[in-house]
């Protein structure tokens, strides 16, 4: 809870005017507990869960030929039913196995110093934390990833994830029970190593849920983060990852490729892809048969 009771005792407490986010925040969260204000991250996974994806699936119903001609694995098709089918799923295990690991996790949560109190961190301050926070969890998580295939993970864990060979964005968080939980080990390591506000906590599950979502979305777009940002795998590297299979031995990369290039495990991909390009000078590689 924020020790101050009114704007004044904030601002006599920092000893300057509030900025606007400041109020905003204050006005939101003065009322609220701190195990309240916890649990929104499982309201925001869903939310943004559910909202996200819908573009990616529009194109796809919609046969939009300008849109389509980006789809990387153009020759298969997906429904309204498929998409609901992966989407109640997720929905079910985020409520299964999500809703009550926030809820116990609460006190480490407050053990780690992650704070809800004014005042809010500064733009650069969570540049930076969820810099390293993105960092932290792409090497954890290549690790983990790269040992669910091998042959008992993938046959009794991995697998479920591999039923999409051709990924559609609501299939990102589609994962066995197990898998959710094991890659949430990652994605709090960040948070752990590096406490924050609350907001930063809360912004940095959005994005990586946004990132997974655009990474099997099946499109490559002209504006794709992969174009703009040194190292992100982006949605080809990884929907050629997914076209393999259980017997993909390359691309685990979770957002980054470094983990890949230091280990050797992005060989079979450029390999496919030098290939590709060689055969025309036209080919950029942004399709998977």
């Amino acid at each position: 809870m924020i020790p101050y009771h009114t704007l004044e005792e904030s601002k006599d407490a920092l000893g300057r005017n509030l900025t606007f986010a400041e109020t905003v925040w204050f006005n939101y969260s003065a009322k609220k507990s701190d195990f309240v204000l916890h649990c929104h991250n499982t309201l925001f996974l869903c939310l943004f869960y559910s909202i996200a994806p819908i573009p990616f699936a529009l194109i796809e119903l919609s046969g939009c030929k300008k849109l389509n001609k980006y789809k990387i694995q153009p020759s298969v098709k997906r429904t309204f039913l498929e998409m609901f089918k992966c989407y109640k799923y997720v929905i079910k295990t985020f409520i299964i196995a999500v809703g009550p690991l926030q809820i116990v996790s609460y006190p480490f949560i407050k053990w780690l110093g992650i704070r809800t109190s004014l005042s809010l961190p500064s733009r650069w301050e969570l540049f930076w934390q969820l810099l390293v926070y993105f960092l932290i969890e792409d090497y954890a998580s290549y690790w983990i990833h790269r040992m669910l295939h091998c042959k008992w993970g993938y046959e009794n864990i991995h697998k479920v994830h591999h039923e999409y060979k051709t990924p559609i964005g609501f299939a990102g968080p589609y994962v066995h029970l197990f898998e959710l939980w094991s890659f949430g080990i990652p994605a709090l390591l960040g948070p752990i190593l590096v406490p924050g506000h609350i907001v930063t906590f809360w912004l940095w599950f959005i994005l990586r849920q946004l990132e997974a979502i655009e990474t099997h979305s099946g499109y490559e777009f002209p504006w794709s983060f992969t174009k703009y940002i040194p190292f992100y795998g982006g949605p080809t590297y990884h929907d050629y990852h997914h076209s393999v299979g259980g017997t993909s031995q390359g691309n685990f990369a979770s957002v980054f490729t470094y983990c890949d290039y230091i280990y050797g495990t992005q060989k079979g991909y450029q390999y496919k892809k030098r290939i590709y390009e060689n055969m025309s000078p036209s080919n950029t590689f942004n399709k998977v048969e």
